[in-house]
């Protein structure tokens, strides 16, 4: 909550003061909330939003938990990470018990994560990407990716010496949760995703942002599927895919209302 006050009055001594209670979100766009209770809160993150703050990007001053917690004035705690670049379901616990039992289903694999991308080339129906990732500090950890192809894409758009471009829309489900695994296991089998820096195709992504001023990357968080673990009961968050997802998937035909 900010304070605003106007002082409305001619010379040094002021004929009536104003004071208004401002919500900090009539300054910054509200997130998009798809659950909340007393204990959790779930958001559909835009592309392009950090979760927290971070190292690597002094120059940001916005972020998820700090909007969350401006929008619904209470403090929120982030159960996992989402990429700046991805977009989807984020959750967080409202407090320190619910908060913890979350974190748990993520450390035990517990968590049933679904994402979409659309992809480079035709890719296989059905597959595994087991290929371990060196992390941050220098670490090579296992890393498998589950994935299915749920619709093809052929444009008739000349791309090197190729008369014609193809696309596949993917589902992905990551067994493990590393560090830019889905972007790095897509860019292994040579099937990068469409939008990403730098893990994708520079000469992809050239061609995207011209042809049709896209400058997202093409991955979306779509559901998390968990037990909830202060209730035990089974739910399933969606979250809407983004307008720039939505326009690009018209483009290529891809039905995704249903997925």
């Amino acid at each position: 909550m900010l304070l605003e006050t106007f002082i409305d009055g001619k010379g040094s001594t002021p004929t009536f003061i104003i004071i208004n209670f401002v919500k900090s979100h009539d300054r910054n766009p509200l997130l998009e909330i798809i659950y909340q209770d007393e204990d959790i809160i779930a958001i559909n993150k835009p592309t392009g939003l950090l979760v927290h703050r971070s190292p690597i990007a002094t120059d940001v001053q916005e972020f998820a938990m700090q909007m969350l917690r401006d929008q619904i004035g209470q403090h929120v705690y982030p159960a996992h990470r989402l990429d700046r670049k991805t977009s989807g379901v984020l959750l967080f616990g409202k407090n320190p018990l619910a908060h913890k039992a979350l974190q748990a289903l993520f450390a035990d694999r517990k968590m049933d994560k679904t994402y979409f991308a659309i992809v480079r080339g035709y890719v296989d129906e059905v597959g595994t990407i087991d290929y371990a990732l060196t992390n941050e500090s220098g670490k090579t950890q296992d890393a498998i990716t589950h994935f299915e192809r749920i619709g093809l894409a052929e444009l008739p758009v000349p791309f090197g010496k190729h008369a014609t471009s193809r696309y596949s829309l993917v589902k992905l489900k990551p067994e493990t949760g590393r560090m830019h695994q889905l972007r790095k296991h897509m860019a292994h089998i040579m099937h990068p995703i469409i939008g990403d820096r730098p893990h994708g195709c520079n000469k992809q992504n050239k061609l995207f942002k011209e042809k049709w001023q896209l400058e997202d990357m093409m991955l979306h968080a779509r559901h998390l599927s968990f037990e909830y673990p202060l209730r035990e009961e089974k739910m399933t968050l969606t979250s809407p895919f983004q307008p720039e997802f939505k326009r690009i998937a018209e483009i290529m035909k891809f039905e995704i209302s249903a997925i």
